[in-house]
This record gives C-alpha cells, structure tokens and sequence, in this order.
C-alpha cells in the first residue's frame, strides 16, 4: 500500500481519535469507580464481611448511626477500627464513624464512663449504647441494645432455693445472665415474700428450678400473674414439685415420673446416659437458625393438655433411644424395663404455649407465651457453653419477652484462621522441603554446569 499524504493524514487522525477515546474511557472508568464499588470476599468463613444476622439488623434500623470511637492517635488502633467499622459502613452508607482523642476532651470521657481506649458509643435516635470490644459480635450487640425504643425487665423467682442470674457457682445462670445484660436486657431477682406482687413493668417472669417448696400464697401470685397475660419461663427440674402443681394444672403441664436417660449419648462420647440429647427442632420462632445439638443433663419428660385457650407446641423432643428411667442410674445395669411405669422415647423434654388475650382499652389483642422445660442445668456455668445451649436460651427469652425480630444474632467466626494437617502431610511437607526439594535444586545447577563443561 502506497502511503500519500492524505492517507498519512488519515492515519494520525485515527490515532487521534483512538487516543482520545482510550482516555475518555479510562476517565469514566475512573468517575464510576468513585461512585460504585464491588467487593468480594474470598475467605472461608467470610471474616471480611458481615454476617447474615448484622444485615438483617441494620436493615430494621432505619435513619442515620453514628459511632464515636473514643482513641488515642494510635494508627493501628484506628485503622483497626475503620476496617471493622467500615464492614457496616459499606452495608449502610449512612452509618457515621467520627474519632474522638479521649485525652483531649476527658469531661466527655468521664460523662460517658469511657473506660478503655478504642471504646465505641453507638448512637441511634437519641438512644446511646456502649461497644467495649472491637470485634463483630460486641458492635452488633450495641446496635440490638440501641434498636429496643423500652429497656426489658426479666425478673427471676428467688427465696427457694433457685438458681441466681448473677452467681458464680456451678450450678447458677451467672454466665446467661451475663449474656442476656449484654443484650439490652435488664435483671432483677423477686422475691414474694418482700414483693407480693408481680411489678408492671416486669416483661418475663423466670422461675429457674427452685428447690424449696413455695407458699400456697406465693403459687396463687404466680397464677394471677399468668391470668394478667404474663409471660413465663419455667426451667423444671426432675421429682422437684416444689409446691408448684397447681401453675402446672394452669399450664396443662403433667410431668412424668423418672429421669430421661439416652442410649445415643455413647455414640457422641458421652458416658452418662442422664444426658438428653435435641438434634432436631421443629419449624418456630425460638428454633429458628438453632442448628447446633443441644445438651440437656438430669431432664425431666412431660405431657401438656393445653386448656384455658393455651395452644401448646413441643419445642424440645429427644431422640428414638431415649426413655424415662424410674431406677438408679446405674450405667452397667441401665435398660428400659417395659413393665414398670418408664416411658419410652421419643419424648418432650420442652414445650411452648401461647394464647390470645385482651390487650387493653384499644381492643387489640396480644400473644401472652409462656415455656416449660424439663430442665434448668442445661443454662447453668456448668453447661451453658455446650453446643446451643445458650443460644437457645437467648432465643427463649427474646421469644417470650416478644422480641422475635432480633432472635439470634452470632457473629460469623472465621472457619481458615489454622491449618490442621495430619501426621503424613506433616511428614511429607517436612520431607520435602528438607530434602526433595533441596536435592532438585542441587540436581539442576550439576545438570547446568555439565552442560556448560560439554561446550
């Protein structure tokens, strides 16, 4: 091809043009990258994103969030707190982060009790919640407290011999009661022989295994209390009637006689057959997102006949094996004896009840609920941290307080933090790179060499 004069011109004005709309392309690609991202996460367990249960948080909270972060001039510290903070900014564009140097303004430090650096204050129309942890978990606690407009109240029945929300011993809820202050949720002990009445503002009454008996006195408060629409959570223990037949009788509750014993446990390694084990929940509200087994020690198994217009649902049913031992738990001699009055599985070791009642002069009417398990050591320190128990134990409080919007919030732990490998890949690797791999190297610069010699 012949190259003229006109053709040459031709050429630099394509090359012009080409120029020219190379770098209107790179200048919009550069426009849109500040009005539009996109993020992926690669890691196993997601650890650089929000977890399910946050996004569903923020997407109930309507309205601008602002947290203060209270740090020194400590660059890792607030780099630290913009990545994590920024997980929920990226999600809710109109969430707020502002720093402020604890040492330049202490007033508003010791006004707020600001005690750590990097401390968090969530703020959310007009409402202020404390974050003391920089981790997922603590800041989406923050927010649940911040979201509630009424601070609930949970009273646990005390003077019997019950288990206490705030003890240390074995035995005490102290851990769950720890769990559910960091919820928003208020704790307070009551006492009827000091209190003979159920105060108003009491949102869920808590009656944690007691082991001495009641008054007929106090068992007639506790049924007016049911008759007002309270609602109630009752942790039973086995042959422990503790006065409390006839809030059963309200309940339609018949408990069975015997411990819940269950042959599967040895498959899960567990030696003492007195240990009921829930696998499997059926489709409700408390279960929802529960997939983890759940431990229940020395439970008890029951019947409810739902009456007064209560509609009962079994909440906890053990597995095919299980059955009521009348006996001593003799693990050598234990066997399900059919002639005797031991009932075999599967039984209900949990229930849940509900029933509409009036709400009030609107003419709404409202839920009143109410649980019955068959055992109080499944939330105790003991054995609060097996498998769901305490996330059980939340959703049944955050379900009985009516609270159903905000059951079950975890936060996403990360699944790739360590490598395990076995005894093989171990030596393999070790191998390896102590001696195939050094001999490779060592074979390819001799094989070099003797070529080099052969030129």
């Amino acid at each position: 091809m012949q190259i003229t004069r006109k053709s040459r011109r031709q050429l630099q004005l394509q090359n012009a043009v080409f120029v020219a709309a190379l770098l209107a392309l790179v200048g919009l690609a550069a426009w849109l990258s500040t009005r539009y991202s996109i993020e992926a996460d690669w890691t196993a367990g997601g650890r650089n994103s929000l977890s399910g249960a946050s996004r569903e948080l923020l997407d109930r909270m309507p309205g601008e969030i602002r947290i203060t972060a209270f740090a020194r001039e400590n660059p890792m510290l607030r780099d630290r707190i913009r990545d994590l903070v920024g997980r929920y900014q990226r999600y809710k564009p109109d969430l707020e982060l502002l720093f402020v140097n604890p040492d330049a303004e202490p007033e508003r430090v010791r006004e707020l009790g600001v005690k750590r650096d990097g401390e968090l204050r969530i703020a959310y129309q007009g409402r202020s919640e404390p974050a003391t942890e920089l981790s997922e978990e603590a800041i989406t606690n923050a927010l649940l407290r911040v979201a509630h407009r009424n601070k609930r109240k949970v009273a646990f029945l005390s003077g019997h011999g019950e288990r206490d929300p705030h003890g240390r011993a074995n035995a005490d809820l102290g851990n769950f009661g720890a769990a559910l202050e960091q919820r928003g949720v208020e704790l307070t002990t009551l006492n009827l022989a000091a209190t003979p009445e159920i105060p108003d503002d009491v949102s869920l009454l808590v009656i944690a295994s007691p082991r001495n008996r009641l008054l007929p006195g106090e068992v007639q408060i506790l049924r007016k209390y049911l008759e007002r629409g309270g609602n109630l959570l009752w942790l039973a223990e086995p042959g422990e009637d503790a006065g409390l037949g006839p809030l059963a009788e309200s309940l339609g509750v018949d408990f069975l006689p015997g411990v819940v014993v269950d042959a599967s446990t040895r498959l899960f390694g567990i030696g003492n057959p007195a240990f009921a084990l829930i696998l499997d929940y059926p489709p409700h509200p408390v279960a929802r997102d529960l997939a983890s087994t759940t431990l229940f020690p020395q439970a008890v198994a029951m019947e409810v006949e739902a009456t007064d217009g209560w509609q009962a649902q079994p909440l906890l049913t053990t597995l095919e094996r299980s059955w009521t031992e009348i006996g001593p738990l003799d693990a050598d001699t234990l066997r399900f004896d059919q002639d005797s009055d031991e009932r075999a599985g599967p039984l209900d070791i949990g229930f849940v009840l509900v029933r509409e009642r009036d709400g009030g002069d609107d003419g709404d009417s409202k839920e009143q609920r109410a649980a019955v398990i068959g055992d109080g050591d499944f939330l105790s320190n003991t054995y609060l941290g097996n498998g769901g128990n305490l996330e059980l134990g939340l959703n049944l409080v955050n379900w009985l307080d009516h609270d159903d919007d905000f059951v079950a919030i975890p936060a996403r732990t990360a699944g790739d933090a360590t490598l395990e490998l076995g005894r093989t890949a171990q030596a393999v690797i070790g191998f390896g790179f102590l001696f195939v791999l050094p001999g490779l190297l060592l074979a390819a610069g001799l094989f070099i060499w003797w070529r080099r010699r052969r030129r």
